[in-house]
């Protein structure tokens, strides 16, 4: 038998981190059991869903590198065979029409709070399955039907029994029949619901395992009642646990914003494989315990055995922007900038200049072997993407800033620096070549004449040269950026004019 899974996402805004992850764990199943991994855009709620929306969850995926096999499917393409289906049961005798006056009908009823109301009646011994139409004799609703009576399609739950499956992450579930209302199918307006769309759409596309957000537990109940009023074999159900905010509270997009969508990850400069890796260790850990796992190890280290039931926690700090996301997030996107292969970053690079108005086509051609070695140079100390065009923007443009506590601290406090750096330019124009060790040279030559610590003019050098504290080592940099560049960053008088 072959494994088939899908995504099955709501086109009702951006592409939810906990949704990708699903995605991701879906998508992780079938390549290492080589199965499907199926795409169905769940698009029947018309007044939310958008073209849009519909357009970022593709892009996500696609940035996640996630490819859907066999062709994508919507769901509102099937509302007549939802419709055609709930019908069927009704002429079956497995649900009933309900003729309750609209304005009657609690909305409740087709929402969660169902569950609540059921549980409350069945404690207190409450039939909440008396509803007047539910054994109205055939003839009678088929004749108000015809007649243009409106009404909504209900599936007749047995009165005794109980519901059974067995999670592979949450192990055993059991439900009683008399915790589960008399579901609405269609709705009098023939809107097909949700748990009758879904199960159907399952059941077309061969569903074998059914891997969603646990918050979908309670659903299961429901669509098991379905499976087997259509006769249908039940798939395997897999839950994982939720994605909490710091709080605790469940992650969302109403409280918390941006930093739940995936587009966040993408326009901020985070590296796909490094995010799809942050991802699937959230709620789901490898054997080994190893962290920085490639595409393909990942394929094969995953298992749905290896879903915790404990929820996840996503640490970030709203209002400190050091801290916008979870900092294991970042550590591990500047792990993938500092060691994945170069030929896999400078692509990445390079859009991210272009995208700044950085980029030259010569770094394309002659200079080609100079952007390489200048990426490889400044990587390591970098977290995203976007750092190459700020902290690392004066290796590729004379319009870099300076950073007004690297000027204060390394140019600043020393008076004598406003003299000494262009008289360092002068011995580092005359340096042929100009090599990280001639540079060393002739700059630790010069601070021994001078009587002055090395480090004074190393530091001070630095952020003359790269408007920042910290980077690589200065002498590489000198070589980097050339003896043009560097001799007259070494005698401007920026840092002076600038905050003097």
């Amino acid at each position: 038998m072959t494994i088939r899974v899908r995504f099955a996402p709501s086109p009702t805004g951006y592409l939810h981190i906990g949704a990708a992850r699903a995605a991701l764990f879906n998508w992780l199943f079938a390549r290492k059991v080589g199965g499907k991994f199926l795409l169905r855009i769940e698009d029947t709620d018309l007044q939310r869903s958008t073209d849009e929306s519909t357009r970022s969850i593709l892009e996500g995926l696609e940035w996640l590198g996630l490819d859907y096999d066999e062709g994508l499917v919507f769901q509102s393409d099937n509302a007549d065979k939802h419709r055609t289906a709930a019908k069927k049961l009704v002429a079956e005798g497995k649900a009933y029409r309900d003729f309750t006056p609209k304005e009657q009908r609690e909305d409740k009823s087709v929402k969660q709070g169902i569950v609540d109301r059921a549980r409350a009646h069945a404690a207190e011994g409450i039939d909440h399955r008396s509803n007047p139409f539910r054994d109205l004799p055939q003839e009678e609703s088929d004749a108000r039907a015809a007649a243009g009576e409106p009404f909504a399609i209900r599936l007749k739950v047995a009165r005794e029994g109980v519901s059974r499956f067995a999670d592979i992450v949450y192990g055993d579930q059991e439900r009683s029949h008399s915790e589960i209302e008399d579901l609405v199918l269609l709705r009098s307006d023939g809107h097909p619901l949700y748990n009758l769309s879904v199960v159907l759409d399952d059941i077309e596309m061969c569903i074998t395992h059914v891997i969603r957000g646990q918050d979908h537990l309670t659903n299961t109940h429901k669509q098991i009642l379905l499976y087997q009023a259509f006769g249908a074999e039940i798939p395997q159900f897999a839950h994982l646990p939720l994605i909490l905010a710091p709080n605790k509270a469940k992650l969302s997009k109403r409280k918390h914003g941006e930093v739940v969508s995936l587009t966040t990850y993408r326009d901020r400069g985070f590296v796909p494989a490094a995010f799809r890796n942050f991802l699937a260790l959230l709620g789901w850990s490898p054997p080994e315990g190893k962290e920085i796992l490639s595409r393909d190890e990942l394929i094969k280290e995953f298992s749905l055995a290896g879903i915790g039931r404990a929820n996840a926690v996503f640490n970030f700090q709203e209002n400190d922007p050091r801290h916008w996301t979870d900092d294991k997030a970042l550590w591990m996107n500047a792990e993938y900038i500092r060691t994945m292969p170069i030929t896999d970053l400078l692509p990445m690079v390079k859009a991210e200049l272009r995208s700044e108005k950085l980029w030259r086509e010569e770094y394309d051609e002659d200079d080609r072997e100079w952007f390489a070695r200048t990426v490889e140079l400044i990587r390591q100390r970098f977290f995203t993407l976007k750092d190459f065009s700020s902290q690392g923007r004066a290796y590729f443009s004379e319009d870099f800033d300076f950073e007004e506590a690297a000027v204060r601290k390394n140019i600043l406090k020393e008076p004598k620096l406003k003299e000494l750096l262009p008289a360092l330019a002068d011995r580092l124009d005359s340096v042929e070549p100009l090599t990280a060790a001639a540079a060393e040279a002739a700059l630790r030559a010069y601070s021994d004449e001078e009587s002055v610590k090395a480090g004074l003019l190393i530091n001070a050098a630095r952020t003359m040269l790269t408007g920042q504290a910290v980077g690589p080592s200065m002498f590489e940099v000198f070589e980097i950026l050339g003896r043009e560049r560097s001799v007259m960053r070494l005698r401007s008088q920026r840092a002076w004019h600038e905050f003097q």
